[in-house]
């Protein structure tokens, strides 16, 4: 199976909502079992199509293909096949490169929370290339939104299961009070996402805090809240707010 094969495989993939990674060598030097092109694929159901050579130093590129699918970023990998003693994955005698590229679906943003600043921050994230899903339990909340904003209802832990969070996610929560703080944040802070944020005054988050260690949060879950959210750039519009909000989920995401 050549490349433009492989390509289209793992295309057809995060086109049915999974992920793949496509592992090719892209350089070598003296004695390598594969040349400069020979490529596999690797999907996140642990099935594979192609080999880059096999053996221990196949096994270590499907290890880092299942990173690289985990936070969307791409990879390029020495390996020297000369000495395993000192930790060389084979005894070929050679050296070669191989670049491991991940391919999948748009990147997930959840908002929680259908009031004005979660409508505002809806609309820019679809203008920014999010996959945007949007939670509120008031039903009357979630009518009229843009066809390209996914709405959710019902027990948000049952919801979070449906939507595909990775570690390229983010959560912005803009909720209307602490009761549903307290009663949402313990199941979004074990998401996988790369930020989750919580809009609220110093004052609104040390009750909420408390509130979740009485209720058994930890301090490392609940450090995983940046609050109060957005840059400061003395926003106060929904629209101004959803500025900032979007700013620092670029920037804490983009980091990654």
């Amino acid at each position: 199976m050549g490349s433009l094969d492989l390509i289209r495989e793992a295309l057809d993939t995060a086109s049915a909502g999974g992920k793949a990674a496509i592992a090719t060598v892209v350089r070598t030097d003296r004695s390598v079992p594969r040349r400069i092109g020979a490529a596999m694929l690797i999907r996140d159901d642990g099935s594979r199509l192609g080999t880059v050579g096999g053996g221990e130093m196949e096994s270590r590129v499907v290890d880092v293909a299942v990173e690289a699918m985990a936070d969307g970023q791409p990879r390029l990998l020495t390996y020297r096949l000369v000495d395993p003693s000192t930790g060389d994955p084979g005894v070929c005698g050679g050296e070669m490169d191989v670049y491991v590229e991940p391919y999948m679906n748009t990147a997930s943003l959840l908002i929680i929370g259908a009031g004005h600043v979660g409508r505002a921050v809806c609309e820019l994230a679809q203008w920014t290339g999010w996959d945007v899903h949007l939670w509120d339990d008031r039903p009357e909340q979630l009518e009229e939104l843009d066809d390209a904003v996914t709405p959710h209802g019902g027990e948000l832990s049952e919801v979070l299961a449906d939507i595909p969070l990775d570690a390229r996610s983010a959560i912005v929560m803009v909720t209307r009070n602490v009761p549903l703080d307290v009663e949402l944040i313990p199941a979004v802070v074990k998401q996988p996402a790369a930020y989750i944020g919580l809009m609220g005054s110093a004052r609104r988050w040390s009750t909420t805090k408390k509130l979740l260690i009485d209720a058994g949060c930890s301090e490392d879950e609940i450090s995983r809240i940046s609050t109060p959210i957005g840059l400061e750039i003395g926003a106060e519009t929904p629209e101004q707010i959803a500025i900032s909000i979007i700013a620092e989920v670029v920037r804490a995401t983009s980091t990654r």
